[in-house]
């Protein structure tokens, strides 16, 4: 089909829009790319924060001389010695304690050390850097911590280290971990996942496949879209109302015979998160659930399938990935979330595991929390060493939520 010329004059009417045309174009990108990068300037100056707080030099004394206890240096003992030394030194009870927590022939020769130093030398900071302090004016740090204590020993520490992983809670910064931290947030994550994906995909199901669009049911829908922004704190008021008050019999144990513990559970703040994250799995799902095409169901009705057939056969497995996603932002927003665990009665300070839904708890965001209203630095590095944590298990638990969303998706083609 042969094209129809324009005439002059048209075309030299359109050039000059064109050109203006294509300088907003540029204009608008340009400023896209701005946003772009103001964000990830955003994005880097805050894992420059984060990572400059978990490296960095410690300067450490002993309150304590070692030459008084034995003639060789602790670091040659042999873990029996250490031991030995241990069980001399300290109170009957101390040892008992310890026992009962983890018993001293089992634990690793980095445990003991650690012992040694806390229990016995009382080894304390004196002062400790970030890591460009450590990098550009270490000079000036070392004189102001030999102004402090002459004695001061410095060392280049990294704050996230194994031992930061498996040590427990301590007063002391040198000797403090996050593995309560992590089982307990572990443990709960799980609790609030298996208690609120399936209310929550259940609640989805019945709003898009079987309930009318009656005027009692389009205000359920908007009230569950507004409590998705309802703030945190808010639900850990009910939760303290509701699950450690008034259900403290269930949330606490004592129906099941534990009577070691009150209604500030694992249990109680796992109910809790759910009902934070019931709006966002409830929303996501009946919106995964929409995206269904509606020839699907057609088609299975027309060969005879019950409605109840229908989801679970064609539906729910077309609508899964969708559901995953939601869950996976679920996790996201539950995971970081401080100010309702604070309501509900999470520890700022424990030392010993979670081992059930019964258990006193904390949380990494709790203890992150915890050291960073300290006022010494080397709390600071703590907290920067276990924001890192956080986030590794954040990005650890959403991509096996994605790699299980995209296999899904890949036996649904199939």
């Amino acid at each position: 089909m042969a094209t129809i010329p324009l005439p002059p004059k048209a075309i030299d009417s359109y050039r000059p829009n064109l050109a203006g045309r294509h300088a907003a174009g540029r204009t608008w990108e340009t400023i896209f790319l701005a946003a772009t990068m103001v964000g990830i300037l955003g994005l880097v100056l805050l894992m420059f924060n984060i990572v400059n707080n978990a490296f960095g030099i410690v300067a450490y004394a002993d309150e304590n001389d070692y030459s008084l206890f034995s003639p060789v240096p602790v670091e040659q003992l042999a873990d029996s010695d250490l031991i030995v030394l241990l069980t001399n030194e300290l109170s009957t009870g101390a040892i008992n304690k310890l026992n009962t927590e983890k018993a001293l022939d089992t634990r690793s020769r980095s445990e003991l050390l650690s012992l040694v130093y806390e229990r016995i030398l009382e080894r304390k900071v004196v002062a400790s850097s970030t890591l460009d302090q450590a990098l550009f004016a270490r000079a000036d740090f070392e004189a102001e911590a030999l102004a402090k204590n002459e004695a001061a020993q410095f060392v280049f520490r990294s704050w996230l280290s194994p031992e930061f992983l498996t040590e427990p809670m301590s007063s002391q910064a040198l000797f403090s971990g996050v593995r309560t931290a992590i089982l307990g947030s572990l443990l709960l994550i799980t609790l609030t996942i298996a208690i609120a994906l399936p209310i929550g995909t259940a609640a989805a199901i019945y709003l898009q496949e079987y309930a009318d669009k009656s005027l009692i049911n389009q205000i359920i829908e908007t009230n569950i879209y507004n409590l998705a922004g309802v703030p945190s704190i808010v639900y850990g008021m009910l939760g303290l109302a509701v699950f450690v008050r008034a259900l403290e019999p269930l949330t606490s144990g004592a129906i099941f015979g534990n009577v070691d513990s009150n209604g500030r559970t694992v249990l109680s703040a796992a109910m809790t998160m759910a009902l934070l994250v019931l709006p966002l799995i409830i929303v996501n799902a009946q919106e995964a659930l929409k995206a269904v095409p509606d020839s699907l169901r057609q088609a299975a009705y027309g060969v005879g399938a019950t409605r109840w057939q229908t989801i679970w056969h064609h539906v729910l497995p077309q609508a899964i990935p969708g559901i995953l996603t939601g869950s996976i932002l679920a996790v996201s927003r539950a995971i970081g979330e401080t100010a309702p665990l604070i309501v509900v009665g999470a520890s700022t300070f424990i030392t010993a595991d979670p081992t059930g839904p019964f258990s006193g708890f904390t949380a990494l965001p709790i203890q992150i929390y915890n050291w960073t209203v300290q006022p010494q630095a080397e709390f600071h590095n703590l907290a920067g060493a276990a924001i890192l944590v956080l986030l590794v298990l954040l990005l650890t638990l959403n991509a096996s939520a994605i790699i299980l969303r995209n296999r899904l998706s890949a036996r649904r083609v199939l």
